[in-house]
């Protein structure tokens, strides 16, 4: 799109075109076209930045999730969840590691979720931010205290 930006979109099973439309001054647009021309755009959602992340993490969290429980299904009494990091929440701008999350609760965090990045395997000195989402690993029992610990400090 000259002088605008870029456009990605890929077509639903239903036939409907989703898209995303980049702005070079890093505004995003989600954008709906109609099924017969892909040009005519039948809705269109603003994005800032922060909120272009949030969508990010709402979408691309699960899949992660769901892969991790796809590789260790057969592995009886482990279970993967997100553990969202509130806004204000008492880690919101503290390291990991002041959760001290598996001592606490021996839940493994394997991955963090901010905007458009994951973290693979963060480390103790990952700074974490008020939206990010973690991905937990641990017994159910460990996985609620985690979200208790991270939610009450």
């Amino acid at each position: 799109m000259p002088g605008i930006g870029t456009r990605q979109d890929f077509v639903t099973r239903s036939g409907r075109r989703i898209g995303v439309v980049t702005h070079r001054d890093g505004r995003f647009d989600l954008i709906v076209s109609g099924r017969e021309d892909p040009d005519a755009c039948a809705a269109s959602i603003a994005l800032t930045p922060e909120e272009s992340g949030t969508l990010a993490n709402l979408l691309g969290a699960p899949q992660l999730v769901a892969q991790l429980d796809k590789q260790h299904g057969g592995v009886g009494g482990i279970v993967t969840r997100q553990l969202p990091i509130i806004t204000g929440s008492p880690f919101d701008g503290r390291p990991l590691g002041d959760t001290a999350m598996r001592t606490r609760t021996g839940v493994s965090v394997v991955a963090i979720v901010r905007a458009n990045d994951v973290e693979p395997s963060p480390r103790p000195d990952f700074v974490l931010r008020g939206a990010d989402v973690l991905i937990a690993v641990g017994t159910p029992e460990g996985v609620d205290a985690a979200a208790d610990l991270l939610a009450k400090g």
